[in-house]
This record gives structure tokens, sequence and C-alpha cells, in this order.
């Protein structure tokens, strides 16, 4: 579709839009940031929350534009229009979408709108392995209908954009892995003293022998959270000192919430009062300096955050053999990997490293090392400012200006 001309030398104005305010905190915000120290006008829609207050003290602009995470498609229409006019009323250059109903919904919004630049960053496709075909079918159609409303993807693992390659979602120069990255000098052992430490077993009960493993995310099912309690019930029979603790709790837009299943579990099995739980916290270094493992069981993941600031605070780490995971993780050299959906696995390769701490305290020395060298936060969003530049340069967006 044409684009309308506009005048050459004026500020960029990029929309990033997600479902929710969690969303935008989290993941959307270092870019926005970043593009704002490059020059670019941000503006962020979403839907409204306890982030948002967050966000505009940073500076960064809110616009309320909530998206159902439904399949009901009389809902999707009425959002495309509302979203329609909100980028008409902004005049956007780049529309920027994250998570899979608001890229939908944001790139046919954008392409009615005559928007030039259209991404959808990819944070792991919602397919995978373990779907039924059936199931697995259909959401691929959906990545093919939204690819054809935008100009370009951009994925956190190397292996999302190879099987977007190989089903047709998107063709070559169209698609660009851009890996997850975190601050490696925020998300640094030397940042949390003794003293912080001793605080956080204070405030979650735990005694000074209290071994720890732990879990930050979503309390979902396809983390895994089920077969980590099971897996903590074995353990727990093995050494009477072992302790889970729990960083982080159920979103109001999870539709697989696995809470109550997981807290149901853990009483069957008898390990309830084994169980610390910190719920959301702005600050979750303290909390994984205090592990003496990180567990992340997940049956899907993009390129998980959780991961990589875990292993950038120098936490031994066992993740499950699944994209994104084996990504950041060398099995046997920066962390253990075991196939999803096996709590047995899991204990074992948790009892391992806690029988071994020597080997404990290689794989989490060689985690933060992989860390600094591939996942750094500054060298993740240089890679998507100069993909924006690179796609405003074929769009005639600003061609002069973004040349020199």
């Amino acid at each position: 579709m044409a684009t309308d001309r506009k005048p050459q030398n004026r500020q960029l104005k990029v929309l990033m839009m997600c479902a929710v305010d969690f969303t935008a905190w989290h993941f959307l915000r270092p870019l926005a940031l970043r593009l704002m120290a490059e020059g670019f006008d941000v503006t962020v829609a979403c839907g409204g929350g306890r982030y948002i207050p967050k966000l505009r003290e940073l500076g960064i602009r809110h616009l309320e534009n909530p998206i159902a995470r439904s399949m009901n498609p009389f809902k999707h229409l009425a959002e495309i229009a509302r979203t329609y006019r909100l980028i008409r009323q902004g005049d956007f250059d780049i529309v920027h979408v994250h998570t899979p109903i608001a890229a939908l919904v944001g790139r046919i919004s954008a392409w009615l709108a005559r928007v030039p630049v259209k991404i959808y960053t990819a944070h792991g496709f919602y397919f995978h392995e373990r779907m039924s075909p059936l199931k697995r079918t259909f959401h691929v159609a959906l990545e093919k209908v939204g690819a054809y409303f935008g100009d370009f993807i951009m994925t956190v693992s190397a292996e999302d954009e190879k099987a977007a390659i190989e089903l047709g979602i998107a063709r070559p120069g169209e698609i660009e892995t851009i890996l997850n990255g975190v601050d490696v000098e925020h998300f640094s052992p030397d940042t949390v003293s003794a003293e912080m430490c001793r605080e956080v077993r204070e405030e979650l009960g735990l005694t000074e022998d209290a071994i720890v493993v732990g879990f930050v995310g979503r309390l979902v099912r396809e983390k895994g959270i089920l077969e980590l309690v099971r897996a903590m019930a074995k353990l727990s029979k093995e050494d009477a000192r072992v302790r889970l603790l729990v960083v982080g709790d159920v979103l109001t837009s999870d539709y697989d919430a696995g809470k109550e299943a997981f807290l149901k579990e853990a009483q069957e099995l008898g390990i309830s009062e084994r169980i610390c739980y910190a719920g959301m916290v702005d600050d979750t270094r303290p909390y994984l300096a205090v592990m003496d493992v990180f567990c992340l069981p997940s049956y899907r993941e993009g390129m998980p955050v959780s991961l990589l600031e875990a292993m950038a605070m120098e936490r031994p780490c066992v993740a499950t053999n699944i994209r994104g995971c084996r990504e950041e993780i060398i099995d046997g050299v920066s962390g253990l990997l075991v196939p999803p959906g096996d709590a047995d696995a899991l204990a074992a390769v948790i009892s391992q490293l806690i029988r071994e701490p020597a080997l404990a305290r290689k794989l989490a020395s060689a985690a933060r090392q992989r860390v600094i060298e591939h996942f750094d936060i500054q060298k993740v969003l240089a890679h998507q400012v100069s993909i924006y530049r690179r796609l405003l340069v074929k769009k005639g967006v600003q061609q002069e200006a973004l040349t020199q």
C-alpha cells in the first residue's frame, strides 16, 4: 500500500504496541528509552495498570489501548477500528507490535492507516513441538496472516527465524534474529551485598543452612511449574534443607494460570511448608543472589529474560531443552538442560548441582561470561535501532537525514 509523503527532517514517530502494561515495562521499556535517546518520538500503547505511572516517570508517553486475549473475532474487529483511529491521529512513521494478538491487531490497523514501517517482534512463536498438529497449524496460519500486513519480523530466537522461513511465515530479508539481552552491569553478583542476602532470607524465613532452588516467572502451566513442584517433592526426600523460592505470580491477562493447581499439588505432596513465595518484585537481584540453583522448566519460550538474568547473576542454571533456552545455555558448559515435562530428570540435575558445588560454580561462572559475550542489552538495542534505520531508508522516510 502506498504511503503519504511527509516533511523531511522532522522527528520520527514510533508507536510501540502490546496488550498489557507488564509487557510494556519489562520488554518494551529498554528499546523505548534507547529510541528516545536516538531522537525518536516514542509512544507506547497498551492496557492500563500499575506499570503505566512508572513508564510516564521515565518520559515514555502512553496511550490506553487494551487488547483482549480472546478468540472472539467481533472484539478484535472493534480493537482494529479503535487502533486504526489511534494510529491515524498519531501520524506514526513506525508501528512496532509485540505479543501475538496485539501484533495481529496492530499490523492490520497500521496497514489500513498507511504506516510506512510495520515491525513485529516475536518474543517466541506460540506454536511449539508439544502442541497438537491441528492447533499448531492454526497458530502458524495466524502468523502468516499477520506477516502479510507487516514489513519485518524480529525474532528473539534463531530457531524461530529458521522456523518462520521454513513454514512460509516470512522470506529471507524480511526477518532477523535480534536475541534478548540484559544489563550485565546491573545484573551482576557484585551489586548484591551479603547484608541484602541476609535480609531476603529473613523476609522469606530461610535459615542459613537452607538450600534454595529458585524460579522466576509467571505462574502458568507452560512454565513447567507442576513439574517443578513434583521435582521439589523428590528433592525434599533427599535433603530436608531444600526449599523452593518462587518469585512471580499470575497476571490478570494469563489464560493459562496454573497457580491454584501448583498450590494444590504442593499440598497433596506434603511440601507446602517448603515453598517460599516472594510474589511480584521490582528487583529480582537479591532473590536471585540467595538461590543455590535457578530453574526454568518451561514447555515454550522465546528467549527467556529471567534465565539470562540468573546467568548474569552467576547462578548455576537448569532449563528445559527447548528453543531459546538451548540458545542461552550450552548444556554442560554454561548450565544444564533437561527434557520438558520430565520431573524426574529435573530433580536429578538439580540434585547433582547441590551435591557437586565445584560443578555448580564452574557452570555459573561460564553462564555469566556467556551473557556478557552474547546477550548484553546494549548490543541488542543497537541491533534493533540499525534495523529501524535500514527499514526507514528502504521506505524512503527521511532518507537524507538517516544516511548522513
